[in-house]
């Protein structure tokens, strides 16, 4: 098996992490790869750096290494190419990179031997006339001035669902849900469910809860025409655009998902426990 190595330069700081994770997995008797612009320092030993889309074009599976943040970018790629991701957690909370720096050794011998199994997690697919983004956690419509609110009116399946008078409106994942969604108020849904949720941000209709759709829906969110400014729509906290007064913004299930390597069944609710129950 190839295993294709994401560090996140500014996190692991020299690729101290990264060395050993390289180590380890070839230990286990698999080949290494890394794309070539992230090496930093001292080459790798017995790492094979290539241009990223020949490192991508070889890998089996792809371990990152960082936070959320690097899964969540090279999760769009590994979601085109379907190759199972693993992350290795540098950052603080780490609900979607999973393994942790003490684990390193354990869970990178269980994924060379295939002791391991494969979650898919939906995305979503948001897109204006003239721009898309996919998002694995995420799509956020927001004000550009947040002096003010602003109005949203969301239809479903071409039904009118509600008005909303809010800083912003979440459309979250379930993968998602733990996230900017939870913060806001919103439910935390098990990441197998075949959903999206809907979570209003600081609303200012008094019975504006969140809604959980189907993955099947096709919801249509049109920025009101009266509203004092554009507003911003991001994917993943990424892939920015602007919605104008009277433009509307589509959002479905896309048709990939990302593949995320598990070890336990039930996994989103172990780091749910142990990463945000018991800061």
């Amino acid at each position: 098996m190839s295993v294709l190595l994401i560090p996140n330069p500014t996190k692991d700081e020299g690729l101290t992490v990264t060395r050993r994770a390289a180590r380890i997995l070839q230990q286990s008797g698999q080949t290494v790869l890394m794309p070539d612009a992230l090496q930093s320092g001292k080459p790798l030993p017995g790492v094979i750096c290539l241009p990223e889309a020949d490192a991508y074009a070889k890998a089996d599976c792809v371990v990152t290494v960082g936070g959320d943040g690097t899964l969540l970018r090279a999760g769009k790629t590994c979601a085109r190419l379907g190759l199972p991701v693993l992350g290795v957690n540098l950052g603080r909370t780490g609900f979607l990179a999973t393994c942790e720096v003490a684990e390193l050794e354990d869970k990178l011998q269980r994924l060379a031997a295939g002791d391991c199994t494969v979650s898919p997690r939906l995305m979503l697919k948001a897109q204006t006339e003239g721009w898309q983004g996919e998002a694995l956690n995420d799509v956020v419509i927001f004000g550009r001035s947040r002096l003010h609110p602003m109005d949203y009116r969301v239809l479903c399946d071409g039904t009118p669902v509600g008005h909303y008078r809010s800083d912003g409106l979440i459309f979250a994942t379930p993968t998602g849900s733990t996230a900017y969604s939870f913060s806001a108020g919103g439910p935390v849904l098990d990441a197998d469910a075949p959903v999206l949720v809907l979570t209003p941000v600081c609303s200012h209709e008094a019975g504006a809860a969140p809604i959980v759709f189907g993955k099947g829906r096709t919801l249509h969110i049109t920025a009101d025409a009266d509203n004092r400014d554009s507003c911003y729509v991001s994917a993943d906290s990424d892939a920015l655009c602007d919605l104008h007064p009277g433009e509307t913004l589509q959002i479905t299930a896309a048709e990939n998902t990302v593949k995320l390597v598990s070890f336990a069944k039930a996994e989103q609710f172990d780091a749910l426990a142990n990463k945000l129950m018991r800061r």
